[in-house]
């Protein structure tokens, strides 16, 4: 491990180490995680604000079939797009709250049963040549992996949502043990009996092609996004930042 002890009265932040790292632990028992590597960083600072603790660990796992696997940039056009797992709506800690609003609150909780469930049912998609194209759902909630895999895939992405939830909370909640999945139309009977045998709940979100990110919400009209316009802000922002930095 990488130990910075260069500042030994800071007892909260081993705290949150230990704390995170006990976590870390369970959720690989959980999950039978085989870990082959970690790192951790204490005590970095700047300007006297702390970093929070950066415990980083790396797996490995195994492929049966390179035939079988399901990427974010495998999308295709006409594909239906389904988001597998359930949606509170839960913005606490998200990028979306903490960026935008500077707002915090409680993190999204954890069920590690329910997320082996998930991930074994995404699998078992995939190994049965359900799906060709997946995602989880993390930082930014499902716009951020929809934009993602329409960048990866080079193919627009029409989203759309009419329930309980508001615009916000379906679109950037960070929710735990939720995949974005691709599918052709023709699969979706699959999808649902194989959701049904496993007690996975899922909502067909939307489907694949053009040249835009675009969303029907609450309003009624569609909010449109050229995937050209983008891209431009997604690979220019730190050339920009660059330019003006220097």
């Amino acid at each position: 491990d990488n130990l910075n002890f260069g500042n030994p009265q800071r007892p909260e932040i081993m705290g949150q180490i230990v704390r995170a790292i006990d976590g870390m632990a369970e959720a690989c028992r959980a999950l039978d995680f085989p870990v082959i590597s970690g790192n951790v960083s204490l005590y970095n600072e700047t300007n006297g604000q702390a970093i929070l603790p950066t415990p980083a660990i790396g797996g490995v796992g195994v492929i049966d079939d390179l035939e079988k696997i399901a990427t974010a940039d495998r999308l295709e056009a006409g594909d239906t797009l389904v988001l597998v797992g359930d949606s509170s709506g839960h913005l606490g800690q998200s990028i979306y709250a903490r960026d935008l609003f500077q707002l915090g609150g409680a993190a999204p909780k954890v069920d590690l049963a329910l997320e082996k469930n998930n991930g074994d049912f995404v699998r078992r998609l995939i190994a049965d040549a359900v799906i060709h194209a997946a995602h989880d759902i993390s930082d930014g909630g499902l716009a951020i992996a929809a934009a993602e895999m329409a960048l990866s895939s080079d193919i627009g992405v029409s989203l759309g949502y009419q329930g309980d939830l508001s615009d916000a909370a379906f679109l950037y909640a960070e929710d735990q043990a939720r995949y974005l999945v691709a599918l052709a139309p023709d699969k979706l009977e699959q999808l649902d009996k194989l959701a049904r045998a496993r007690a996975v709940p899922y909502l067909v979100v939307g489907e694949a092609g053009g040249r835009e990110l675009s969303y029907l919400g609450a309003s009624g009209e569609r909010e449109r996004l050229s995937l050209d316009d983008l891209r431009r802000a997604h690979e220019g922002w730190l050339p920009s930042y660059m330019k003006v930095a220097h």
